[in-house]
C-alpha cells in the first residue's frame, strides 16, 4: 500500500505548475496579488486541516501561529540575521511548534467546545500583546526585501504556490502513515484509538505541534507579500471566520485547502463588487459549517467519498456477476455457506486439557466499583496460551465492564497480568502495544477511512497488500479498497476483529463480534475463530452470546451474573450446570458439546 496517490499526486502537481505559468501572466496586478493572499490562504487552511479536518479539535486559534511564525521573520529581518527569507521562514515555522504543543496540552483533558473555549483565549490573548508590542520594524518602517528570483509580485505567486505545493505533499504523506491515520481514529473514538496501542496525547500533541509549524509559515509568507504586518492582519476573528471555512469545506484535501484560500482571500471583494455587507460572507460561512458540522462531512469529504463508494460499488457488483456466472442461485449459495460452516465447526480439532499450556492471560480477583455498586466482585479468568476461552452471561452481567477494566480503560482491583508482566498501572494504549487488543460492541470506525486504511492502524504497522488482504478474505469481509461507510455494522464488527488480529497480540479480547450476523455467518466466524490461535499465534477472550458459537469454539468458559462468577471451567461442564441454566440459560435444554 503506497503512501502516495500518484493520479492525485499528478493531478496536483500539473495543476500548480499551470496556475504558476499562466496566472502571473493574464492577471493583472491588482488579481495577482489576490492570487498571492489565496495561495497564502490556503497555506493556513492547510494547518486547519491537520486539527480540525483530520483530528477533529476545535481549534480557533491557528492565526495566533501565523502571528508567531511573521514576528519571527521581522524579527530575523530587522537583526539581518543570517540565511535570508527562506531560512527565516522555515525558523518562523517551527518557532511556532512549541506554542503549538503548549496550546495541545488543554486537549489531553478537554475536548468540544471547552477546548475551543481555550484556543480563543489563546488567540485573544495573542490579539492583546500585538496590539501593546508592535511587529519588529514596525516603528521604524524597517521592511523585509524578497529574494530574487521571487521579487515581483508574479514570481512571489509562484513562490507561494511552491510553499502549497510541498506543504500539501508532505502532508499528504503523512496522512498515509499511521500517525496520519490515527487522528482520523481520534476524531471518531479516542477509546477505540487508545485500544489499538495509539498514545492519543502524542498523537493530540504531533497534530497540534504540525499545524502550528504550517501555520507559522503561512505568517511568514503574508511578510513576503506585505513586508510589513500589522495586528489586524492576524486578528481573532480571521480564526473564526477560516475555522468555519473549514468546517464546511475540509483543507485536509488539497482541492479544500485551495478552494478555502481563494474564498478567504475574494469574499470580501465578491460581497463588495454585489454591494452586501462584508460580514454577510462570515454568515454564509457559518451557516455552512453548522450544516456540514450536522452532517459529520465536509463537502470535499463528501465528494470524494461518493466516488469512492461509486467505484466500491462497481467492485462489488463484479464480484456478485461473478458468483452469478458460476450458476448458484442466492438460496443454494446460502445453504452452501450454512453447510459449509457446519463442517468446518465439525472439524474443529478436540480442546486440550487445561493444564497442557501456560497461562497467557491472568486475571486475579478483579473488582470494578461505581460508587456504591459493585460491578464486579472478585473475578478470576486465565487464557491459555493458543486457547479459546468464553466468558458469558446474561445482560448487566459485567462482561463489557471485565474487557474495559482487563484492557485499561476502567480503573480496578486486582491483578492483570500478561505472559507473567504485571499491566496494573499501565494505559490502555501501553496494554495494547504489549499484546492485549480488545474490540467493542459498537465500533467507531471513521466512514471515509478503507479497509486498508483501517488494518494499517491496527496493524500497527503498514502491512502488505498480501498480507491485508489474506486478513479480510479469512474474515469475510469485502474487498480492501471498499471505504467504510458502505460497510453493514455485521461486517464492520468482522472488520474490528481483523485489525485487532492484525496486530499479532498475545490475547484478543472479543466483545460480541457475532452480532448482527445471520445463523450461517456465526457459524462460519466460529470456525475462523477456532482457527485464530494456531494460524496466527493469537489467543482469545471472546465474550458472546450465541452458545452454539461458545459451545463450538471455546475450551473453557466462565459465567458472570451480577458481577460474580457463577462457573468456570471445560465449557460442556460449565453449560451444564444448574445454577447456570438458572441464570443465563433459563429453562432451554442447551446441549453442551
Amino acid at each position: 500500500m503506497n503512501l502516495v496517490d500518484k493520479r492525485g499526486l499528478g493531478t496536483g502537481v500539473g495543476a500548480a505548475i499551470l496556475a504558476c505559468a499562466l496566472l502571473p501572466a493574464v492577471l493583472p496586478p491588482y488579481w495577482i496579488y489576490l492570487a498571492i493572499s489565496a495561495a497564502i490562504s490556503a497555506v493556513i487552511m492547510l494547518s486547519f486541516g491537520v486539527i480540525v479536518g483530520r483530528a477533529g479539535v476545535m481549534s480557533l486559534c491557528q492565526m495566533s501561529f501565523a502571528a508567531i511564525g511573521a514576528w519571527v521573520v521581522l524579527r530575523l529581518n530587522v537583526a539581518e540575521a543570517p540565511g535570508g527569507f527562506f531560512l527565516w521562514l522555515l525558523l518562523g515555522g517551527l518557532a511556532a511548534v512549541p506554542v503549538g504543543v503548549a496550546i495541545g496540552l488543554p486537549a489531553l483533558r478537554i475536548r468540544g467546545v471547552n477546548l475551543a473555549v481555550v484556543t480563543f483565549g489563546f488567540a485573544v490573548s495573542t490579539d492583546i500583546v500585538l496590539n501593546v508590542n508592535p511587529f519588529p520594524g514596525a516603528k521604524d518602517l524597517v521592511m523585509l526585501d524578497r529574494p530574487a528570483p521571487f521579487d515581483t509580485d508574479g514570481g512571489y505567486f509562484v513562490f507561494t504556490v511552491i510553499v502549497f505545493t510541498v506543504l500539501a505533499i508532505g502532508l499528504g504523506i503523512i496522512g498515509k502513515t499511521r500517525l496520519g491515520l490515527s487522528w482520523y481514529e481520534l476524531r471518531h473514538s479516542e477509546r477505540a484509538a487508545a485500544a489499538h496501542g495509539i498514545s492519543v496525547a502524542r498523537s493530540k500533541l504531533a497534530a497540534f505541534a504540525i499545524s502550528a509549524f504550517v501555520a507559522g509559515i503561512g505568517g511568514g509568507l503574508l511578510v513576503g507579500q506585505l513586508s510589513l504586518v500589522v495586528p489586524q492582519n492576524f486578528a481573532m476573528g480571521q480564526s473564526l471566520a477560516l475555522f468555519a471555512v473549514a468546517v464546511m469545506i475540509g483543507p485536509h484535501h488539497p482541492e479544500g485547502a485551495v478552494i478555502g484560500g481563494v474564498f478567504g482571500a475574494l469574499m470580501g471583494t465578491l460581497m463588495e463588487k454585489i454591494s452586501l455587507p462584508q460580514d454577510f460572507g462570515g454568515v454564509l460561512f457559518g451557516v455552512g459549517a453548522l450544516l456540514a458540522l450536522r452532517s459529520g462531512l465536509s463537502q470535499t469529504d463528501m465528494t470524494r467519498l461518493r466516488k469512492r463508494e461509486v467505484d466500491a460499488r462497481k467492485l462489488l457488483k463484479a464480484a456478485e456477476d461473478a458468483k452469478d456466472a458460476e450458476g448458484e442461485s442466492a438460496t443454494a449459495q446460502a445453504e452452501a455457506q450454512v453447510e459449509a460452516a457446519a463442517a468446518a465447526l465439525a472439524e474443529v480439532p478436540a480442546r486440550r486439557p487445561v493444564g497442557d499450556a501456560k497461562p497467557l492471560l491472568t486475571v486475579q480477583g478483579l473488582t470494578v466499583k461505581f460508587g456504591e455498586v459493585v460491578a464486579l466482585n472478585g473475578v478470576d479468568v486465565t487464557v491459555p496460551e493458543g486457547g479459546v476461552v468464553g466468558l458469558i452471561g446474561p445482560n448487566g452481567a459485567g462482561k463489557s465492564t471485565f474487557i474495559a477494566a482487563v484492557s485499561g480503560f476502567v480503573r480496578c482491583e486486582g491483578a492483570v497480568a500478561l505472559d507473567g508482566r504485571q499491566l496494573d498501572r499501565l494505559s490502555p494504549n501501553k496494554r495494547a502495544t504489549l499484546g492485549l487488543r480488545r474490540t467493542f460492541q459498537t465500533t467507531a470506525i471513521a466512514p471515509e477511512l478503507s479497509q486498508y486504511e483501517y488494518l494499517t492502524i491496527g496493524a500497527g504497522r503498514r502491512l502488505s497488500r498480501a498480507e491485508a488482504d489474506e486478513l479480510l478474505e479469512f474474515f469475510g469481509c469485502p474487498p480492501g479498497q471498499v471505504p467504510v461507510s458502505i460497510v453493514d455494522a455485521g461486517t464492520r464488527r468482522l472488520l474490528d476483529v481483523a485489525a485487532a488480529i492484525a496486530a499479532r497480540p498475545k490475547v484478543a479480547l472479543l466483545d460480541e463480534p457475532a452480532a448482527g450476523q445471520s445463523a450461517a455467518e456465526s457459524l462460519t466466524l466460529g470456525a475462523r475463530l477456532a482457527e485464530v490461535p494456531e494460524r496466527f499465534g493469537v489467543s482469545i477472550l471472546l465474550v458472546e452470546h450465541d452458545m452454539e458459537l461458545v459451545q463450538a469454539v471455546c475450551e473453557q468458559v466462565t459465567v458472570l451474573d451480577f458481577g460474580n462468577v457463577i462457573a468456570s471451567g471445560p465449557t460442556g461442564e460449565v453449560l451444564e450446570d444448574p445454577a447456570v441454566r438458572a441464570a443465563y440459560l433459563g429453562a432451554a435444554d442447551v446441549p453442551a458439546t
